[in-house]
């Protein structure tokens, strides 16, 4: 019989107190408490590490040589456990080629669909595609210029495994002597490819080699013939130096990254069952991977499937049009005679003066310089022998950067040129990343590049009828395909990302969303009988989409698994079936089990801050009254993404609160035209690219902007809260200050962990040496020179206070903070820090461990830290991720001081406790992808709350006492109590 519960007993992992504790199996359990608890200490890094390492551990040592091993855990025992898969909110993928299609899997079956039902068109004519005879194909290749060399192939082997001697023994027999094995010509009566045959090859038997000539005709047409017997109707035509000007309307030119190095010839693919006699577009067979923009057989040639091309920006190259032609070319040196030569010809040959302003020259003059004259110019050039003069026309600043792009084999200039270029929208693909013969296949009137533009909510639709529009033969192929593609697509919107569109690349996701699309993943796998633990996957939902995905966890449970989730969200812990309340502090004060029961339970118990919070006993008060404003900065014509060519006002001096649905444009309107827009012209940042907007104005209210995002605050396990809010140097220089430093000389480098001197060399400063295992994954052991102090002997000699430097780095903040009280420069950065809610994080800890938010909160406490002069903007994004009510309280406090001191704070969020004590807020909607976009509200809180259209005022008006309207949730939550009632 197997466990009811799985038991965790003596957890000692971080901070966790000797934890003992039962978590019902088959069930839905909420791990919550204050930041710092033991939360994650206890669901990650205890339960799910020990389920993974036991998984692992009973595989052979042989698999377990391909995969990641996790350390076990300091806990003295785990009972109950099943195969452990963890949901977390690391981004899915940072590669381009990864996109929402991709990672679900989706792709594939729309490349399968695509492949089998599909329907060939004509680029050219738009006309069905057809079959077409060996003499459509001789006139088609004699429509080549004279003259021009060429091999007549039959591609006997396309990609397929295999070492293939018996093929070659059976050529040599048939008289065929020459192949091409993976691009590679041998002659095989001289030697003989040794292939590997675990890998794909491709073998093309040379047929023919011809000179393309009329008189030629007979010779081609039996060779083509062969070809076409030898490879059951198909051949290739190798034109090893293509002429210019190719007759055949094809992309098969074989180059770039996907094609292999060096090969730069015009492969052509003929297809008896492909053809049309009215056009000159040549057709390969289609496939499967003739869909895949990761594959040659599939890529636009032009981008090599990435959708986007780099090319040089006129916007770049001329900044400031005010200054005189001989300097305003950015990239040109008029200094360079090469540079200087060519300015001054094309000046003289315009009859104009280098030192006249470029904006004051006629249009197009201005044209001829960036893109070339349209006449011949004569270049003179002093030389020892006299003035030597060329006629010829000259190329153009642009063309001449771009062609200088491709030919440089110097990495130094290339990088100089791209520091002037823009990645821009690919013109050949239109940046649907596929070539032409790909997009021209239709299923129901529709291409592939058509469906993967759709939003996940507008492909389900458009594939819930899709059999109606199918004939019989294509229906049974389709039937099984369409069930697939509708179940993953129904996943996705069940967990509220129907309005993510499929060709958005996976890099630009949010952590949520990430979590969410493997979240969906899982759900389609239908698993039994699995632990599932999951963080924090609330985050980036609106509240309205919120019940969709607790409607999935549900069903995950349903189907026999154990969910664990660390969360702060009071809606999901009122669907679990159990809630386990961390605490009772944050840090060393947390680690303990402080309740655990149902939803009631916790609202009851009296010692548990997260009870107070669900039970109405404490709560965040609405503020006595809002913030008022003269000026504005305003955003005109936002058309970025989804955004409807929007206006709108930000209120100089207030606390903004942007909201709105999940995909409605909240981070579009913060990051890529806001910020972007302000960087790009208050600090002439020419590397940033703002979205498309018209303008935004009253840019002088504001001295700066600053974005406080969640990216890391360091890279390495050497950067720490300390190093990156600057209090280490104070504290550094503190121990130099002291008696036993000044007699032996030491400087407050010699505390540095960072460089030699005081640091211990045996790990580095690090603390802990790494030790590789066989098999296991690599083990992390304290130094045994200076046993995790990071320190020599020497150094640590020196205390203050009775305490070494090592011991500092061990402090939590909170700690610190009242042991460095007499010092206030010390003293005022931690409260900073203590300020923003991260009184539980010790001074040492590696930046490569904190949690978005905890980083985004760092940040912003290093910010309070610096002088202020008011008139900054502050844009946060979601800065409530990972955070407790207690903490949230601290934060909000924390931005209306930041407010109070005259700057302007904007923030994206969901949290509605923060909402409400937003001075205004721009409410984006109404729904999320393109069906979002536009400002549906506007105005204080109370004012949206009061909008029947916007969603997030109607779950505003059970928090705001002045509304009298009810709110989707005012049955079950506790009357809003006003700040003056405190």
């Amino acid at each position: 019989m197997s466990k009811d519960f799985i038991e965790v007993r003596g957890a000692e992992e971080h901070n966790l107190k000797d934890l003992d504790v039962q978590i019902p199996r088959e069930a839905f359990t909420v791990v919550t408490g204050l930041s710092g608890s033991g939360k994650s200490s206890l669901a990650f890094e205890t339960i799910y590490a020990e389920g993974q390492r036991r998984y692992i551990e009973s595989l052979s040592a042989y698999a377990r040589n391909f995969l990641g091993q996790m350390d076990k855990p300091q806990v003295e025992a785990v009972e109950g456990l099943s195969p452990a898969i963890s949901i977390d909110q690391k981004n899915a993928a940072n590669n381009p080629r990864s996109t929402v299609g991709t990672v679900t899997e989706l792709h594939d079956y729309l490349r399968l669909l695509y492949a089998r039902v599909g329907t060939q068109y004509d680029p050219l004519t738009g006309e069905e595609v057809g079959e077409q005879s060996a003499q459509d194909m001789v006139t088609q290749i004699l429509s080549l210029p004279d003259g021009t060399r060429a091999k007549i192939v039959a591609p006997v082997v396309r990609d397929q495994k295999g070492a293939f001697e018996d093929l070659f023994d059976e050529l040599v027999a048939d008289g065929y002597a020459r192949v091409e094995v993976d691009g590679e010509e041998f002659d095989l009566t001289v030697n003989r490819p040794d292939l590997d045959k675990n890998y794909d090859h491709t073998i093309d038997v040379v047929v023919d080699r011809v000179k393309i000539r009329p008189e030629d005709r007979s010779r081609i047409a039996d060779s083509v013939e062969t070809a076409l017997t030898e490879a059951d109707g198909v051949l290739k035509l190798v034109v090893p130096d293509p002429p210019e000007d190719v007759p055949f309307g094809s992309n098969t030119r074989s180059t770039g990254d996907l094609a292999g190095e060096g090969d730069d010839r015009l492969v052509v693919q003929f297809s008896e069952e492909l053809g049309n006699p009215n056009s000159d577009f040549q057709f390969t067979e289609i496939e499967t991977r003739s869909f895949s923009f990761n594959s040659p057989h599939g890529a636009c040639p032009a981008c090599e499937g990435l959708g986007q091309t780099k090319e040089v920006d006129e916007d770049l190259v001329v900044v400031d049009p005010s200054k005189p032609v001989k300097h305003v070319f950015e990239p040109w040196s008029y200094n360079r005679s090469y540079y200087r030569t060519r300015i001054d010809s094309v000046a003289a040959h315009f009859d104009v003066s280098v030192d006249t302003p470029f904006e004051e020259l006629d249009e197009d003059v201005q044209r001829q310089f960036l893109y070339g004259t349209d006449e011949q110019v004569v270049f003179k050039r002093q030389t020892r022998n006299g003035t030597r003069r060329k006629e010829k026309r000259f190329e153009g600043v642009i063309p001449n950067l771009e062609r200088r792009h491709v030919e440089t084999d110097s990495d130094s200039t290339r990088e100089h040129i791209e520091d002037y270029m823009a990645v821009t929208t690919c013109p050949d693909c239109d940046g649907t990343r596929l070539k032409e013969q790909s997009r021209h296949v239709l299923v129901a009137d529709t291409s592939i590049t058509e469906v993967n533009r759709m939003s996940i909510g507008d492909a389900l639709e458009h594939f819930e009828g899709l059999e109606a529009e199918l004939d019989e033969r294509e229906r049974t192929i389709a039937e099984e395909i369409l069930k697939e593609i509708r179940a993953r697509l129904g996943f996705m919107e069940e967990v509220g990302l129907e309005y993510l569109t499929l060709d958005r690349e996976a890099s630009t996701l949010s952590g949520g969303e990430s979590q969410r699309i493997r979240l969906a993943t899982q759900v389609g796998s239908g698993l039994v009988g699995v632990l599932y633990v999951l963080d924090e996957p609330s985050i980036g939902l609106h509240q309205r989409d919120n019940d969709r995905l607790l409607n999935t966890l549900e069903g995950l449970r349903d189907l026999g698994n154990t969910l664990i989730v660390v969360e702060h969200d009071e809606e999901t812990m009122r669907r679990a079936d159990n809630v386990v309340d961390m605490g009772p502090g944050p840090g060393k004060r947390g680690g303990e089990v402080v309740v655990q029961g149902d939803f009631d339970d916790i609202c009851a118990a009296d010692d548990s801050i997260t009870g107070d919070y669900l039970s109405g006993r404490k709560e965040i008060p609405v503020p006595d009254e809002r913030r008022s404003s003269e000026n504005s900065l305003i955003v005109r014509g936002a058309r970025q993404h989804n955004l409807k060519d929007l206006d709108v006002e930000l209120p100089i001096g207030q606390f903004t609160a942007i909201t709105g649905v999940s995909g409605s444009g909240k981070s579009t309107l913060m990051h890529e035209i806001l910020y972007k827009g302000l960087a790009r012209t208050m600090n002439d940042n020419t590397s940033v690219h703002p979205g498309d907007h018209d303008a935004i104005e009253g840019i002088e209210h504001i001295e700066t902007v600053r974005l406080i995002d969640q990216s890391p605050i360091g890279r390495t396990p050497r950067s720490n809260p300390a190093t990156y809010t600057g209090v280490f140097d104070y504290i550094r220089e503190l121990f130099a200050e002291t008696k036993l430093s000044k007699q032996r000389g030491y400087e407050k480098g010699r505390f540095s962990f960072n460089v030699k001197g005081g640091r211990c060399e045996a790990c580095g400063g690090q603390g802990t040496v790494k030790i590789e295992m066989n098999f296991l994954s690599d083990v992390y052991v304290p130094c045994e020179e200076c046993d995790g102090a990071r320190y020599n002997d020497a150094t640590l000699d020196v205390t203050y206070k009775d305490k070494t430097i090592s011991d500092v780095l061990d402090m939590e903040v909170s700690e610190a903070l009242e042991f460095f009280e007499s010092n206030s420069q010390i003293r005022r950065r931690l409260q900073l820090l203590e300020d923003v809610g991260l009184g539980y994080m010790t001074l040492g800890q590696p930046s490569t461990t904190l949690s978005g938010g905890e980083a985004q909160r760092v940040k912003l406490a290093e910010e309070l830290g610096k002088k202020q002069t008011g008139d900054t903007l502050y844009l946060l994004d979601e800065p409530t991720t990972g955070l407790h009510k207690e903490d949230e309280r601290k934060l909000i406090e924390v931005l209306q001081r930041l407010t109070d001191n005259g700057n302007t704070v904007v923030v994206v969020e969901h949290e509605l406790d923060l909402v409400k004590n937003a001075d205004n807020i721009v409410d984006l909607g109404p729904e999320g992808g393109e069906h979002g976009g536009e400002v549906v509200a506007t105005g204080t809180p109370e004012e949206v709350a009061r909008v029947e259209q916007s969603h997030t005022g109607r779950y505003l008006r059970d928090l705001l006492p002045d509304v009298e309207i009810d709110g989707p949730r005012s049955d079950r939550r506790k009357p809003a109590k006003a700040a003056s009632d405190d």
